[in-house]
């Protein structure tokens, strides 16, 4: 075979590689889950002070797949509902959540912010005690002082409430090291890895084995999506700015994501046309 031949067939087999490799990063991929997931994120708090009771309520009588919790944990080691590590923002006083016991805690009220009747900071329990096995429950865990601390007692309290063993909850967290520690206590959880905005790195969310990867909106190109939606991975979306928000579920809409962090439950029923 002539060396012009060889090197036509070469140019050739490269010319096709790369039309395959621009037409993959252009085309979307198909979805991995059966249907996009609508978790309310910390509730509904667009109509609710965010990550308490009435919000979770507000949010399962939407019909949401499933509810968004971040925890926290006091002093004496209860987890509560708090997104922020310090009460400052989302209720009447100032401080740090680890250093309040829980009764102190229970004295402090969240801020009014929709003109309804204020309420209490909730604990776990009270949010598991008021919804029981009626509701999917999407957990972030975190660190306490850079350790792991919260792990042993929310899975304890989860298989108390025999949501694990029915398939009720999905574990998330920023940290390898907490994910690692959940999936040491129940193996074959679902657990989702989380990226923070501008922090998402395509390699390390393929090389890890967890079936869903978290990332903020303006990390969702067509690219990331294909790349995990290959792996099998489904790819859930948190959003930061609420001032574009809508946009931007519409523009992640034509991705193809699996999963939506919502802070407006209303709109992504309707973008998703869920009734």
């Amino acid at each position: 075979m002539s060396k012009k031949v060889i090197g036509f067939i070469l140019f050739i087999g490269i010319t096709n590689l790369l039309i395959y490799y621009v037409y993959s990063e252009r085309e979307v991929e198909p979805m991995v889950a059966d249907f996009p997931k609508i978790i309310a994120h910390r509730g509904a708090m667009d109509r609710f002070n965010e990550s308490t009771i009435s919000a979770y309520k507000i949010a399962a009588e939407d019909g949401v797949d499933a509810l968004e919790i971040d925890l926290r944990m006091t002093e004496d080691g209860t987890l509560i509902a708090m997104h922020d590590k310090t009460i400052d923002r989302t209720t009447n006083s100032t401080g740090e959540v680890s250093n309040y016991k829980l009764n102190e805690i229970k004295g402090i009220l969240t801020i009014d912010v929709f003109s309804n009747q204020v309420e209490e900071i909730p604990t776990l329990k009270e949010i598991l005690d008021t919804f029981r096995d009626s509701e999917h429950y999407y957990i972030e865990t975190r660190l306490v002082h850079d350790e792991l601390a919260m792990e042993e007692t929310l899975v304890q309290m989860l298989n108390e409430y025999d949501l694990i063993e029915k398939d009720l909850v999905t574990i998330q967290s920023f940290s390898q090291k907490s994910l690692e520690k959940i999936e040491e206590l129940v193996p074959g959880v679902q657990l989702t890895l989380l990226f923070g905005k501008e922090k998402f790195n395509l390699k390390q969310a393929i090389r890890e084995d967890y079936p869903f990867i978290g990332m903020e909106a303006s990390d969702v190109t067509t690219k990331n999506v294909n790349a995990l939606h290959r792996q099998g991975k489904e790819v859930h979306v948190f959003f930061n700015d609420l001032e574009t928000e809508r946009k931007e579920q519409e523009r992640v809409k034509l991705l193809n994501v699996d999963g939506y962090f919502t802070n407006d439950i209303q709109f992504t029923k309707e973008l998703l046309q869920v009734e």
